[in-house]
């Protein structure tokens, strides 16, 4: 196993090490650089060609590319040319409130995911499968900003229940739980419409994976014996029924990483997905480059993760090594 878990580590580099190199020649291909939201009619070529200089744009590329590359693995994820700051200092904010909205979003997709791909699987009534099946086919085809814009539509426009934007009430003064409340206001929405195709995502999987594990003989002797029909479905099925869950969980991450880059955008989120998006336009390499890479790494690390909890959890399962 450990063998395993080094070439499953060695190959995760790798992966990153490529989706980063690709970005990078993506960027240089691309119209425009950098210098070009400094660069105005009015300004002299010979300052043009400074401003360039200085941001070491007139380097050959494959110059540029190592030299990107050495500071990378130092840590140094370089500077903002937007913000005018060091990246790692505006990740520093981003990160902690991508991390608040994803972490809710997870929980939320796990609880509400296997408490309904359960309902789904238990109960028998037409119109009660009809409703949830029909649920969950908008909530996962239905597109992520459509979703957004009839959620603001409702609740903050029509309703005025919910804030529309933002992490929190501007120039809102008020006790430390009042700033808490206001918080978890402003977070309902944006976590609540990216929770929607994510739940039904989830409930879809455990559904197959509990319907089948049901129908195992070991349940159906379970039920022979006359062991209670709660501790049937929930002690004896439940686990066993969570384990290919456990493996798809590291495939979610792309899908909420891009998710993220969207709501974050409709809701005025600052966190790394509207950092990404400004970056964007305004030719922000740096940042651009030090976002890919959490999201490869993010996408990675997931995958890796949930393989080698799975081989804990499931001894059955071999790596291909050892068969």
């Amino acid at each position: 196993m450990t063998l395993y878990i080094i070439r499953r580590f060695i190959q995760a580099l790798f992966i990153v090490w490529a989706v980063l190199t690709v970005t990078f020649i993506l960027l240089q291909l691309a119209p425009g650089d950098p210098a070009s939201m400094y660069i105005r009619p009015e300004i002299d070529p010979q300052t043009i060609e400074n401003i360039r200089e200085q941001m070491g744009l007139n380097q050959p590329v494959f110059v540029q590319y190592f030299i990107w590359l050495k500071a990378f693995l130092t840590g140094n994820f370089g500077f903002s040319f937007s913000h005018m700051r060091p990246v790692v200092n505006i990740f520093a904010e981003a990160i902690p409130n991508t991390l608040q909205l994803t972490t809710v979003v997870f929980i939320v997709q796990i609880i509400g995911g296997v408490l309904l791909g359960m309902a789904l699987a238990i109960v028998k009534m037409r119109c009660i499968r009809f409703a949830l099946n029909s649920f969950l086919l908008i909530s996962y085809s239905t597109p992520g900003f459509l979703i957004a814009i009839i959620a603001l539509w409702i609740f903050s426009v029509q309703l005025e229940w919910l804030p529309p934007s933002h992490m929190q009430s501007l120039l809102y003064e008020g006790t430390s739980w009042a700033l808490f409340f206001d918080r978890i206001k402003h977070l309902i929405l944006p976590a609540g419409v990216l929770s929607l195709p994510a739940m039904a995502y989830t409930a879809k999987i455990f559904y197959a994976s509990y319907t089948d594990v049901l129908a195992q003989d070991y349940i159906r002797t379970a039920r022979a014996y006359g062991l209670p029909r709660r501790s049937v479905l929930f002690k004896y099925a439940l686990r066993n029924a969570l384990l290919p869950l456990v493996s798809s969980l590291g495939l979610f991450l792309p899908f909420l990483f891009g998710g993220t880059v969207i709501i974050e955008s409709i809701f005025s989120w600052p966190g790394m997905g509207k950092l990404t998006v400004d970056a964007i336009f305004s030719h922000d390499f740096p940042i651009i480059l030090a976002t890919t890479f959490i999201a490869a790494f993010s996408v990675v690390l997931g995958n890796f993760l949930a393989d080698v909890a799975y081989l804990f959890i499931d001894p059955r399962v071999k790596p291909a090594y050892e068969v």
